[in-house]
C-alpha cells in the first residue's frame, strides 16, 4: 500500500478524480494500546464499526484480543484474520444456522440475547448430533437502557425491559456455564454518567434475579473527538465504570468488559473528495449519502473538513475560522437524497477542481461505502500525519479544522 506524508501530499502527488481513503495505522495502534492498558477489564472491538482486516490485525498486534462480531460473515472474516482471537457473537437476534456454524466451526462460545426465544434457539443450535447439549455456553443477557446522554440512540431495537430481566436471567443461568449482563448506552456518549445510569439498571436486574453473575459488559458508546463535540477524557469514563462495577452484586471473580467501536477506529481513516462543481454555497463532491459520508447525509453528522486547493499558492489552511463560509454538499449519484446539509465551514474561494479532506471517518464511514449508481470506488493509501482530532495524543483538536459539528440532541 502506498505511503504519503499527509492529505495535501496525496492530493498533489496523485491528483485523484476518485475518492481516496487515508489510513493511519499508527492512530489505530495507539487507540488499541490505550484501551488494552487503561480500561479495567477486557476490551472487545466492535467489528461493525470498521471491518477492515488490516485494522483488525493492527488492533490485535496492539493488545485487543476479543472481538464483538454481529454476523456470521464477521465471524468468518475475523477468524480467518485472527485464528487465536476470542470471538463473541453479540447480536441479540441470530439465525440458528449462524449460531451453529459459529459454535461448531469457529469456536464461538459467547452469545448475547434478550428473549427466552433466543435462549432456546442458542441451546438447540449448539446441541450436537447425538442430542448432547453444550456445556460451555457463555451467555449474555442484554438489558434495555437509556440513550439520553448519547448522540445516536440504540435504545429501541434491542434489550429486555427491567421488569422482565430477572426471569430471563434466571432461565438463562440454567443453561449457561457462564452468565453475563450487557447493555449499550448509545453511540457517542458525551458523559460518563450514561454508564452510571445503565449500571444501576443492571444492579436492579441482578438483585431481582438472585443469580450468580460472571461478567458485566458495559458495551460501546465510548466517544471520539469531533470539532464542537469534545467529550471528557476517556479515563474519566473508565474510572467511574470501575467504581460502580466494584459495588455490583456479582461473583467475586466476575469480569468487566466493554465493546468500543468508534473509539478504536474513528481516527484510523479520513477521506479525500474532489469538488466537481460549485453552485453558490453548494459543493458537488464525489462521495456522499451512499458512500463514506452516509452519516453526514442521514443523521446530519458534521465531520471536520479541510480544504486542499489544486493551486498550492492558494493554500489557506491557516485561515481564521471567522473567515470561513458555510457550505453544503451534494454527492455524486443522481439521487436528490444524496445531500449533506452541513454546514461545512470552508474558505470562500473554494472551487471546482479543489479537494477536501473529510476527517474522523474510520468509524462507520469507510465501512458504509456502496456501489450505488456506479460510484463507490476508492484508492487506499497510508499517511503518516496525525488525525484531525485525537483522544490519545493530548492535543484534542486541530486549529486548522473548522468547528462544524453540533449536538444532535
Amino acid at each position: 500500500m502506498l505511503q504519503h506524508l499527509d492529505a495535501p501530499a496525496v492530493a498533489r502527488e496523485i491528483a485523484p478524480d476518485e475518492p481516496v481513503i487515508l489510513n493511519r495505522p499508527h492512530a489505530a495502534a495507539r487507540a488499541a494500546r490505550f484501551f488494552a492498558s487503561k480500561f479495567p477489564g477486557k476490551s472487545l472491538y466492535a467489528v461493525k464499526a470498521n471491518p477492515s482486516p488490516d485494522l483488525i490485525q493492527i488492533l490485535w498486534d496492539n493488545g485487543i484480543s476479543h472481538y464483538d462480531v454481529a454476523s456470521i460473515t464477521e465471524v468468518r472474516m475475523v477468524r480467518a484474520t485472527l485464528p487465536e482471537a476470542t470471538l463473541c457473537f453479540m447480536h441479540p437476534v441470530k439465525t440458528a444456522s449462524a449460531i451453529r456454524e459459529a459454535y461448531f466451526k469457529h469456536g464461538v462460545r459467547t452469545f448475547s440475547l434478550d428473549t427466552q426465544e433466543e435462549v432456546d434457539k442458542i441451546v438447540a443450535a449448539t446441541t450436537d448430533e447425538n442430542g448432547v447439549r453444550a456445556k460451555d455456553l457463555r451467555l449474555c443477557v442484554r438489558l434495555r437502557v437509556s440513550s439520553e446522554y448519547s448522540e445516536l440512540s440504540l435504545a429501541s431495537k434491542f434489550g429486555v425491559d427491567l421488569v422482565d430481566a430477572g426471569q430471563l436471567l434466571q432461565s438463562t443461568r440454567q443453561v449457561a456455564d457462564w452468565l453475563g449482563v450487557c447493555f449499550h448506552v448509545g453511540s457517542q456518549a458525551m458523559t460518563p454518567f450514561a454508564y452510571v445510569q445503565a449500571l444501576e439498571r443492571a444492579r436492579a436486574a441482578i438483585a431481582d434475579a438472585g443469580v450468580v453473575i460472571d461478567m458485566i459488559d458495559v458495551g460501546g458508546g465510548f466517544p471520539s473527538s469531533y470539532p464542537g463535540m469534545e467529550p471528557p477524557p476517556l479515563e474519566d469514563y473508565f474510572a467511574i465504570i470501575h467504581r460502580h462495577f466494584e459495588a455490583m452484586p456479582i461473583a467475586y471473580n466476575a469480569e468487566l468488559w466493554c465493546e468500543p467501536g468508534r473509539a478504536l477506529s474513528a481516527e484510523y481513516n479520513s477521506l479525500i473528495v474532489k469538488v466537481e462543481k460549485r453552485r453558490g454555497e453548494e459543493l458537488y463532491i464525489n462521495d456522499g449519502a451512499y458512500g463514506a459520508l452516509y452519516d453526514a447525509a442521514h443523521v446530519a453528522w458534521r465531520f471536520p473538513v479541510r480544504h486542499i486547493p489544486r493551486d498550492v499558492d492558494n493554500d489557506n489552511s491557516a485561515m481564521d475560522a471567522a473567515e470561513l463560509e458555510a457550505f453544503s454538499f451534494y454527492g455524486p449519484t443522481c439521487d436528490d437524497a444524496d445531500f449533506m446539509e452541513g454546514p461545512f465551514m470552508l474558505p470562500p474561494g473554494i472551487k471546482a477542481g479543489d479537494w477536501i479532506e473529510v476527517g474522523m471517518l474510520g468509524a462507520y464511514g469507510a465501512a458504509m461505502k456502496t456501489a450505488f449508481n456506479g460510484f463507490g470506488g476508492a484508492e487506499v493509501v497510508i499517511v503518516e500525519d496525525e488525525p484531525m482530532a485525537s483522544l490519545y495524543t493530548g492535543d484534542r483538536s486541530d486549529p486548522r479544522v473548522s468547528d462544524n459539528v453540533v449536538s444532535l440532541r
